[in-house]
Formats: C-alpha cells, structure tokens, sequence
C-alpha cells in the first residue's frame, strides 16, 4: 500500500491548503502563530514531508477561517475532474 503523502489526491489536498492559506492573507509563520505553532510544522505539511491527522487538519481548517466539510467536497471535486 502507497502512504497517501505521495498520492496524487494528498498533492491536491496540499495544494488546496496553501491555497486557502494564501487566499487568508496568510503567511506561514502568520498562520503558525495563529495556531502555536513553530513555523515548521506548516512548512513540512505544505512540503508533504509530514501528514497532517484530522484533528490537525480541523484545526489547520479553523485557523484558516474556511469550512472543513466544503473543502473536503471540494477537494473530491477536483480530484474527480483530473481524472
């Protein structure tokens, strides 16, 4: 079994975040703060070196201000349209 960091939805899942962060005018260290977080926790998740679980994801998702249920059917969306 493939760890689901090297898939291509979890590529997608990534990008949607670093996408959310920016479009929340965000900054990494911005949104490090924001959690009390080092600064490297979002960098190694944004750089796949590191998954995030899904209470982190909830958190990550709060944090940024968007709904953690539209951007999980968001991220399928566009996973089924890069089929």
């Amino acid at each position: 079994m493939t760890k689901s960091v090297f898939t291509r939805k979890y590529q997608i899942f990534r990008e949607m975040l670093i996408q959310a962060r920016k479009a929340a005018g965000l900054n990494q260290r911005d949104l490090s703060e924001k959690m009390s977080r080092p600064q490297s926790f979002i960098s190694k998740y944004e750089q796949g070196e590191r998954r995030l679980d899904v209470v982190e994801f909830l958190e990550v998702a709060e944090n940024l201000g968007i709904d953690s249920v539209d951007f999980i059917r968001e991220l399928n969306k566009a996973c089924s349209n890069r089929d």
